[in-house]
């Protein structure tokens, strides 16, 4: 028994660092939830290709994220459902469907998903353990925009919603 407490530090230490963020992390609150992201990481890899994803939007008139339903206007106890639904959005829809034939601009989308990802199923885990619910106000602005997308062709509206990226960036640095 000796070993038990000194087991029981470890343990709790490791515990510990694994909760932490890493280097140039950022925690981000949505609602009851915690988020660490690598937001440099993200807008380094997004204003690397922005020009060339942006370059290949054939519908300037149109916005998929951003006004008449703005996710700026959200409660904060909303942010938790949409984040959830957006990071979805972009790892099922968007990343699935924005290849191009540049191999850079293809890995910096990779490594954007692979950080949506991950931040999804942090969120994810945290919704169930709080027991997060969509309200009214959520579910409205996430149609809006899905209808937005679906009412384009697949390459285009995923190649829209990737050159509005900073659009989604933005709102979660100013909700933080």
């Amino acid at each position: 028994m000796r070993g038990s407490p000194l087991f029981l530090c470890l343990f709790s230490v490791s515990c510990w660092v694994n909760l932490m963020p890493t280097a140039g992390d950022k925690i981000f609150r949505f609602g009851a939830c915690r988020v660490s992201m690598s937001m440099a990481e993200i807008r380094a890899g997004f204003t690397a290709i922005k020009a060339n994803i942006q370059s290949r939007d054939p519908i300037r008139t149109l916005s998929i994220l951003s006004h008449p339903h703005s996710l700026h206007k959200l409660k904060s106890s909303e942010r938790c459902c949409i984040t959830h639904h957006l990071f979805t959005f972009y790892v099922d829809k968007v990343f699935k469907h924005c290849s191009t034939e540049d191999s850079f601009v293809n890995r910096k989308i990779s490594s954007i998903a692979n950080s949506f990802l991950s931040a999804r199923r942090k969120l994810g885990q945290c919704r169930e353990q709080n027991n997060c619910v969509c309200g009214e106000e959520s579910t409205e602005k996430f149609k809006q925009i899905l209808a937005n997308y679906e009412g384009l062709n697949v390459t285009s509206a995923a190649m829209k919603s990737l050159g509005e990226l900073d659009i989604l960036l933005d709102w979660m640095e100013k909700s933080r």
